[in-house]
């Protein structure tokens, strides 16, 4: 649900400390077009033109928890879930009328429930990340292992009321569940047609037997070479299918699984036409690696795949067995996803889907478009803030939005967006005209499930179709029928396009003991003179045979090696994406030198093409969120080379054919490899290809590669590059009184070197300068300790946020186009802005045309991340405060007695 984070991250963490006592500049100022409210919770907001918020409720200040779902029952209320606690029933007041909601803890009665231990009441039902009022009753989808607090596990459940009192009183369970946590069981959302509903869960819920499959159950990894997992072990045992979708009766007697291969899908929402989507995740330790995939609005059609596997080993969008996005979003947290249908909202708006991002605070609306059978997509901010961690959403009776904000138990607000201006809000009177391309689409998936006479005829000319996703129906159509009626027709076909289909339909349905006869089937395809994408197509075909039917024999092998190793390289990045991989595997003469040859080129044709660009540019996002903005802003500065990281990859996996030079080249790589900075996971991952690629070097020159690759720059487990300095701890989330008294009651003196070791881990001279040294994105910290006391700097840092001097303070530019752009002012002329976004990289720098911004204001959100003295023990925190009020001078008072 929302990002993976430990207090490790925090060593690494923005140290822009904010001088306190600078006079304050209201943050509302400065050419802003727009009106300021009164209520600083809706302040923070930016939303479209002639769109107003209201904040109605905040469940902390009630001590409520921390809301991360919600949905409407049939009197028009509101029901929400703590998500360590409680459902809620919510009176929403009428828009405009300036009243709060009334809240009262839902009531179930205890008749059929376990008798509650008076001293320690429990949780009668709760811990939801989905809910769903339908067929006169509450399902709940409870995320939560059984504890003593709330005895039910995970699991999907039905709440009822047997007896019309208006209390729900008869719990259900219809379906355990396997799986807790962020990655967890997730939604429940009511089909389009109102006669069955839909469950949602991510990569952490084993997905429970089904009554039926529109994908067929025999998922595999399906990567040439065993995947490298995460090497802080995130996921590592998670394996096909991933994340999934299934559609149940509302009794939930029948499951069918719909879709799966996503990270972690954590919602779904039906457009006009009822096609679904979902609001897929992304691994954010993976940045900068050649496998990581944005977030991503998906069309989960049926008997869709999307290609998540742990590790190194998630598809591209282009594998022909797995489907692409409709459009990427980029780096964030997906949670909620709806549509706007019901919406009060005009046409633009209403016929969008809403997907909301919990680490950046944005509410995007997802403008479709459609494209053949399925679709593709603007992006628009539609609401944003900071923060504002966006937790679950939906449109209300009175056609409002609706959203929460909290998880993690963050600080949990409501609030509701409504339309005002004069623009038409009814719905459009004719129903959106169907293509003949969806039409057809829509006919294919009839024939995902049991076998049919009829889906051969109806199917197999598909095979060609121009449309990807028709031509993925009927593959999948093809797949359902039994193997013997249309092997034959798959080994002899004649159409290329139709023959590659049918063949990878062959390799994931046939037996093993068919690999001859496709492999020649493959062989006798012109596959040069074929077009990129029908190439890229075969090639993945090849790559299935083997996976699911094992290695070629000699004979086998020397066939399709004469037939691809011509190719490579290719004239695109995703062609040798392909092609270095199989003939890696199948060790084709000089693909070692080959590869090696690419490895030295910056950049490759077709790079932007592998389908793995953001569609949000990731350095708007950077002071959004310091703390998930870190990663982002550093990879920035030091972008990987992402083709070159692939290659090394795959030749780590080469055993035979290497000369002394090649090894040089090879491992001098990973040495210049690690200077390159990504995601948390990007060193761990690159070591742990080193660490294969020495697996196949001789004994006796194993210490020589292991040095010449870099291994002295790593820590012991090989995930980080060592520092001079790790603080010790033990963590603690650090108060400012506590803060106070440990540093003010310190005895004896100081130790300068470590104080100087710990502002250096902390990456305090980055940002600042002190003794002439440093960089100059916050203020120079030379004079610190003469101006303000203990209380003023801990404070500072612990809550950044209380005060932020202009000087050093991001602003916020909201577009004409709807778009917000957050940088600091460095300089301007009669036509630009110009601002600096990355404080890794001050000196990168982008121009926002003054004629395209609608309004500029300060962000009332310091750059620097709270907490960041978490990491440090009592005695790591004396030593710091003392180099800060030094000025980094040894000579200090503080440490004359150290001796250092």
């Amino acid at each position: 649900m929302f990002p993976t984070s430990k207090p490790a991250r925090l060593l690494t963490a923005f140290s822009l400390f904010v001088l306190v006592g600078t006079s304050w500049i209201s943050l509302q100022q400065a050419d802003s077009v727009q009106t300021r409210q009164e209520d600083p919770k809706t302040d923070k907001l930016k939303l479209p033109p002639n769109f107003k918020a209201e904040h109605l409720y905040s469940p902390s200040d009630a001590d409520q928890g921390s809301w991360v779902a919600m949905t409407f029952d049939d009197k028009g209320r509101m029901i929400t879930s703590d998500q360590y606690g409680y459902l809620y029933r919510v009176d929403v007041p009428a828009i405009g009328s300036g009243q709060k909601a009334k809240v009262e803890r839902l009531k179930i009665s205890m008749a059929n429930l376990p008798n509650d231990d008076p001293k320690k009441p429990k949780v009668e039902m709760g811990y939801a990340q989905g809910l769903l009022w339908a067929f006169n009753s509450l399902y709940v989808m409870v995320n939560h292992r059984s504890d003593a607090t709330l005895s039910r596990g995970s699991g999907l459940y039905r709440l009822t009321d047997t007896d019309s009192d208006g209390e729900l009183d008869k719990i259900t369970l219809i379906k355990e569940l396997k799986g807790e946590g962020e990655h967890g069981p997730h939604s429940v959302v009511l089909a389009p047609d109102k006669k069955s509903i839909y469950v949602v869960c991510g990569n952490h819920t084993d997905a429970p037997k089904m009554d039926a499959y529109r994908l067929p159950p025999n998922w595999a990894d399906d990567n040439l070479f065993p995947k490298i997992t995460d090497p802080r072990g995130h996921a590592a045992d998670r394996n096909a299918p991933g994340g999934w979708i299934a559609q149940i009766d509302p009794e939930g007697k029948r499951w069918e699984l719909i879709s799966a291969g996503y990270r972690n899908p954590f919602d779904i929402a039906f457009n006009e036409s009822g096609d679904m989507f979902t609001y897929d995740s992304d691994m954010e330790w993976d940045f900068g690696l050649p496998w990581y995939r944005p977030t991503r609005i998906c069309h989960a059609t049926s008997a869709s795949e999307f290609g998540w596997r742990t590790g190194d080993g998630k598809w591209l969008p282009a594998n022909p067995d797995n489907l692409p996005p409709v459009v990427n979003v980029g780096q964030g947290s997906p949670t909620n996803l709806m549509s706007g249908h019901n919406a009060r909202f005009p046409q633009k708006y209403r016929q969008s889907l809403y997907a909301f991002d919990w680490s950046f605070g944005i509410i995007y609306s997802i403008q479709l478009k459609p494209k053949g059978s399925s679709y593709d997509a603007d992006l628009e901010e539609f609401v944003s803030g900071s923060p504002l961690p966006l937790t679950d959403g939906a449109i209300g009776p009175d056609g409002a939005m609706y959203f929460l904000t909290g998880g993690r138990r963050l600080e949990s607000d409501l609030y509701r967006i409504y339309y005002t201006g004069s623009e038409s809000t009814k719905p459009a009177d004719k129903p959106a005209t169907v293509s003949k391309e969806r039409q057809l689409r829509l006919q294919l998936e009839q024939f995902h499930g049991d076998p049919n006479p009829q889906a051969l005829a109806v199917a197999w000319p598909q095979l060609n179709n121009p449309d990807r996703f028709i031509r993925y129906a009927a593959r999948l159509a093809v797949e359902h029928q039994p193997v013997a009626e249309w092997q034959e027709k798959a080994l002899t076909e004649a159409d290329p396009r139709r023959r590659t289909q049918a063949l990878i339909a062959l390799a994931r349905q046939g037996d093993a003991s068919l690999k001859p006869k496709i492999l020649n089937a493959l062989a006798s395809l012109p596959v040069g003179q074929l077009p990129e994408d029908q190439q890229f197509d075969a090639i993945r075909a090849f790559e299935l045979v083997f996976t699911r039917m094992g290695a070629p024999d000699p004979a086998e092998k020397t066939k399709v090696v004469s037939l691809l190793n011509p190719m490579f390289p290719a004239k695109t990045a995703l062609l040798n994406r392909g092609l270095s991989r199989v003939l890696i595997y199948l060790e084709a003469p000089g693909i070692i030198g080959k590869t090696l040859k690419q490895m030295t080129l910056k950049d490759e044709p077709g790079l932007h093409d592998l389908g793995l660009e953001p569609g949000k540019a990731s350095s708007d996002l950077i002071l959004r969120n310091p703390q998930y903005g870190l990663d982002i802003a550093k990879m920035l500065e030091k972008v990987p080379p992402l083709q070159q990281t692939f290659y090394a990859v795959m030749l780590s996996r080469a055993d035979q054919g290497w000369t002394p030079e090649q090894r040089n080249e090879y491992f001098t790589w990973f040495r210049n490899g690690f200077k390159y900075q990504g995601g948390r996971s990007y060193v761990g991952f690159i070591d742990r290809a080193r660490k294969l690629a020495l697996a196949h070097v001789p004994k006796d020159q194993f210490e020589k590669y292991n040095k010449l690759s870099g291994s002295e720059l790593l820590t012991s487990s090989g995930n980080d590059i060592a520092a001079s300095y790790t603080p010790k701890g033990p963590y603690r989330q650090w108060k400012v009184e506590a803060a106070v008294a440990a540093v003010d009651t310190a005895t004896g003196n100081r130790s300068f070197e470590r104080g100087k070791q710990i502002y250096s881990a902390v990456l305090c001279s980055r940002c600042h300068s002190m003794r002439g040294e440093g960089g100059d994105i916050g203020p120079d910290l030379t004079q610190l300790g003469t101006r303000f006391s203990n209380k003023d700097i801990l404070e500072s840092i612990i809550i950044p946020d209380k005060v932020v001097s202009d000087q050093y303070a991001s602003s916020i530019f909201t577009m004409k186009n709807g778009e917000t752009i957050l940088g600091r002012l460095v300089s301007e002329d009669a036509t630009n802005y110009v601002v600096s976004q990355n404080p890794f990289a001050p000196e990168v720098l982008k121009k926002v045309p003054k004629k395209n911004v609608a309004s500029k204001k300060y962000s009332s959100v310091s750059i620097m991340l709270p907490g960041l003295i978490n990491t440090l023990g009592p005695d790591e925190l004396r030593d710091l405060m003392a180099y800060l009020k030094a000025g980094g001078n040894p000579d200090a008072p503080a440490f004359k007695a150290s001796g250092k």
